[in-house]
């Protein structure tokens, strides 16, 4: 920033210029799974969107409709999109500008005003005509809004500089900023310096954050995370004897109460020919009872490894078989206890050994693991801030959430690192650990030495979207 665009702090703000603590900032966090935005300075997000949306092909063309009840009901021939590719890359930037505005407008702004000329409400004169011409162009979301989004720690260029092009001519946002998830992930655990590992839906990364800058070179990634688990259960699912159904709700009409182990006695839905929903629609749909299995029913193996032996000398897979199990039913009363089971379809993420492959899903890499992520991460960063980091691991993304996650990462590290003390923060409420990148953005958008920080229209004007390069470092 030129010294000639500096601010005192004693001084207020240009409205036009900056978004200060006078003018409400938004915070904007797309993922792969939901968009979340809301408000800066408060605890949640207001607007939680799915990131994916309908297709629905209407005689003219292909309508996108956003939203949860959208994407859930099995209109005819619907189908299932995402504007973001599994690695947390924007792909469609159409898509995702229009998904944004969505989540943007239908919870945090007003609507539009209808216009006059056409709400039944006025008699149509020339007057009126004169007046309302331009008008319509110049209502945009985020008149009225400085507008801070989150980005991954790998983001491309143009990933960088098409969010500002469209907060600002889109939107006509006055102010922006761009900040990286992992930064604001730290932030909201209260840490300038921390090691923030990240398991989300699609991806999990390790990022090295030190005094709020990310360490580029020691970002690590990998897909072995929430979707990872999923077709892991589809796996252990589909090989059982016999195998385990996994027919989505909206297929079900009615359904009788069974035993333990039995077929299910169910009656099915069925489509018209022609009208059936998309591949992609049951897809999601069972994505959906997954979540809810992996929410109330996986859990990971400790101590120890699950393929290795125990203290008493058996190993841990008899040891496990021996644990209690846990019930789930199915949509279609199909149900079961599972044991063994609820452990194996996680421990890949830090034991290859015990991954369920086939030829579709090939094993992953040991180097994909979590504890090999994080020790990867650490080998690129300065020896001096190693220990500092590996005391101030910050564990969010929804994933994380699988019970007993937190405690075997700690023991892995430990036996990796065992001079070094590992301390592991990962907040124990659900909601923030879900949106911690956002609630980070809610902080630093919130203060009053922030201010100061936002790229202005103005500043966008003079230097066009590479401005982001240069001050969002």
């Amino acid at each position: 920033m030129t010294a000639t665009n500096l601010v005192s702090n004693n001084v207020a703000p240009n409205a036009a210029e900056y978004g200060g603590d006078e003018i409400s900032a938004l915070v904007l966090d797309p993922g792969y799974t939901v968009v979340r935005g809301g408000f800066a300075g408060e605890d949640v997000p207001k607007s939680v969107v799915p990131s994916f949306y309908a297709i629905i092909p209407s005689s003219q063309e292909r309508r996108h409709v956003y939203g949860e009840n959208a994407i859930h009901t099995p209109s005819p021939n619907i189908e299932i999109g995402n504007p973001i590719s599994k690695n947390g890359i924007v792909e469609d930037w159409e898509t995702a500008a229009n998904l944004w505005e969505y989540a943007i407008t239908s919870r945090l702004t007003n609507a539009k005003a209808s216009n006059p000329l056409t709400n039944g409400l006025n008699e149509k004169t020339d007057e009126l005509q004169q007046e309302m011409e331009g008008v319509e162009t110049q209502e945009r979301p985020l008149e009225e809004n400085p507008l801070l989004m989150t980005e991954t720690g790998w983001n491309t260029g143009k990933g960088r500089e098409k969010p500002i092009e469209i907060a600002m001519e889109n939107w006509g946002a006055p102010a922006f900023w761009l900040a990286r998830s992992g930064v604001l992930s730290a932030f909201s655990a209260g840490k300038p310096s921390a090691l923030v590992v990240d398991i989300g839906a699609a991806s999990t990364s390790v990022t090295p954050v030190h005094d709020g800058i990310i360490l580029r070179k020691g970002t690590t990634r990998s897909s072995l995370a929430g979707n990872y688990i999923s077709d892991q259960l589809r796996q252990i699912f589909s090989s059982s004897q016999p195998p385990i159904p996994l027919t989505p709700h909206y297929l079900i009409n009615s359904k009788t109460p069974v035993d333990a182990g039995a077929p299910s006695n169910a009656t099915y839905r069925t489509f018209p020919p022609g009208t059936e929903p998309h591949p992609s629609f049951r897809a999601l749909q069972e994505e959906r009872i997954l979540t809810e299995f992996k929410e109330s029913v996986v859990a990971v193996w400790s101590p120890g490894r699950l393929g290795g032996h125990n203290q008493h000398g058996g190993t841990n897979l008899d040891l496990a078989r021996t644990q209690a199990a846990r019930p789930f039913e199915m949509p279609d009363g199909y149900n079961q206890l599972f044991g063994v089971e609820r452990y194996r379809a996680v421990e890949s993420l830090f034991d290859v050994k015990m991954a369920i492959s086939d030829p579709s899903n090939p094993a992953p890499s040991p180097s994909q693991t979590l504890p090999a992520l994080i020790q990867h991460s650490l080998s690129q960063v300065d020896v001096d801030i190693r220990p500092h980091l590996l005391a101030n691991i910050v564990v969010v993304g929804g994933s994380s959430l699988i019970y007993g996650i937190n405690d075997r990462l700690k023991q892995e590290l430990e036996a990796l690192y065992p001079g070094p003390r590992v301390r592991i923060f990962s907040p124990g409420n659900v909601v923030e650990r879900k949106f911690s990148s956002w609630i980070g953005g809610s902080i630093l958008a919130s203060l009053g030495t922030f201010h100061q920080m936002w790229i202005s229209k103005k500043e966008y004007d003079e230097h066009g979207p590479g401005i982001v390069e240069k001050r969002c470092k």
